[in-house]
């Protein structure tokens, strides 16, 4: 079977996340942009009704269920039926209500550690499962994060943490693990774990990258406004790519999904 790289478009229906807050919180625009990013090749999107940039504070399960609950009902209904859906929280009950309203991806930054829960629900429903490591808590991981050796330890909290999603009855080709790239870390951390990919990959567990628009890839091009970063956040991609990563998960669907395909393209060659 070919490696086809998966492309989760990123639709933020909050007020104050770091790239694109206010946006899309009309359901109306978050739909428009849905359908834009399917146009230009997403295979999943990824609603979020809390932002999880630096700094941010906690969203009450109900306040991200008025956001996030009619937007996934709206795209069920107008998106072609096979499209995934992803709800980004931490929340159980979030999630729970999400894939009922038509959600099949859960994608948990927190791992399963902010609510014991997810697992259950996630288990239950019989959805893939996104881990994030992040050092931390939104509001204080870019305080001082610190690590002796940043590989070695994002890897270990992964593969224990899908070990536990697996004694939860989660089937290990729906636990996905995600490196956390700019959660809890220096630029130093996140241009060593983007290089260093492979052995996420090798795990056996299918890979996300969350590289998008960051700020450490700011830092390294001189670039304060995250939007103007299309051409770093490719470059990670194609690092991906080249890695085995499975999902990208991205701003900018259309120039990310043409640097996943030429990658993969010339790797199967």
């Amino acid at each position: 079977m070919q490696y086809k790289p998966l492309i989760m478009g990123i639709l933020n229906v909050t007020p104050d996340s770091f790239s694109d807050g206010g946006q899309y919180c009309v359901q109306a625009e978050a739909l428009a942009h849905a359908q834009r990013m399917v146009l230009e090749g997403a295979d999943i999107i990824d609603i979020g009704g809390e932002s999880t940039r630096p700094g941010s504070d906690p969203v009450s399960e109900g306040e991200q269920l008025a956001r996030v609950i009619p937007v996934i009902q709206a795209l069920r209904c107008h998106l072609p039926s096979n499209l995934l859906l992803s709800i980004d929280t931490t929340r159980s009950a979030v999630a729970e209500a999400a894939i009922v309203a038509g959600a099949n991806v859960v994608n948990d930054v927190s791992a399963g550690t902010d609510d014991p829960r997810m697992f259950s629900v996630a288990a239950r429903a019989g959805v893939p499962l996104v881990l994030m490591h992040m050092q931390g808590r939104p509001k204080n991981m870019q305080d001082n994060p610190g690590y002796r050796d940043v590989v070695e330890e994002v890897l270990t909290f992964l593969v224990e943490r899908a070990e536990a999603a697996k004694d939860s009855g989660i089937r290990p080709e729906n636990i996905i693990i995600d490196p956390g790239i700019g959660f809890g870390k220096r630029k130093e951390d996140n241009l060593r774990l983007i290089a260093d990919l492979r052995r996420f990959v090798a795990t056996g567990y299918k890979v996300l990258l969350g590289a998008s628009r960051k700020k450490f890839m700011g830092a390294i091009c001189g670039e304060t406004r995250p939007v103007e970063l299309m051409g770093a956040t490719i470059a990670t991609t194609v690092l991906g790519v080249s890695a085995g990563v499975s999902m990208f998960r991205v701003h900018d669907v259309k120039p990310n999904r043409q640097a996943a395909d030429v990658t993969a393209a010339v790797l199967r060659t």
